[in-house]
């Protein structure tokens, strides 16, 4: 399986907003420059998020996205499959003898598992273990 831009830069719109969460709308265009990347791009991508009900929009001088649901509540597995389609390392697994058939199972439900047990939340919190505790040398 393989997860493209359309995947990777939806989280990062979910991230940023979950970043927020409560804080009111935070435009593309912020989102945009933060991360270097194209408005136009990102705005075809929040269409299908919205629809899917998990974010909002917000008319305005002031207006922009908001999640639609607790940061909690809204899984990488919601994000990829809403943008990517069904989550599944290989096409026409009934075509495939059975023991290879079993492994694109175990290797489909493993990433399933990892993708619906993290939270917008988790990945909005993530920092980096040791972030804080530099390696230091002496000569």
């Amino acid at each position: 399986m393989k997860v493209s831009t359309k995947g990777r830069y939806g989280l990062t719109i979910m991230i940023e907003l979950a970043k927020n969460y409560g804080e009111g709308p935070i435009s593309l265009k912020s989102i945009a420059t933060t991360h270097n990347l194209s408005e136009h791009y990102l705005e075809q991508l929040i269409a299908p998020l919205r629809n899917s009900g998990f974010v909002k929009s917000v008319r305005g001088a002031y207006g922009g996205y908001i999640l639609a649901d607790e940061p909690a509540n809204i899984t990488a597995g919601d994000i990829i499959r809403t943008l990517e389609g069904p989550i599944s390392p290989v096409e026409g697994l009934e075509n495939e003898a059975p023991p290879q058939k079993e492994l694109w199972i175990r290797i489909r439900d493993a990433v399933r598992n990892v993708l619906d047990h993290t939270t917008i939340e988790d990945l909005a919190n993530y920092t980096e273990e040791g972030e804080s505790d530099a390696y230091m040398f002496y000569i």
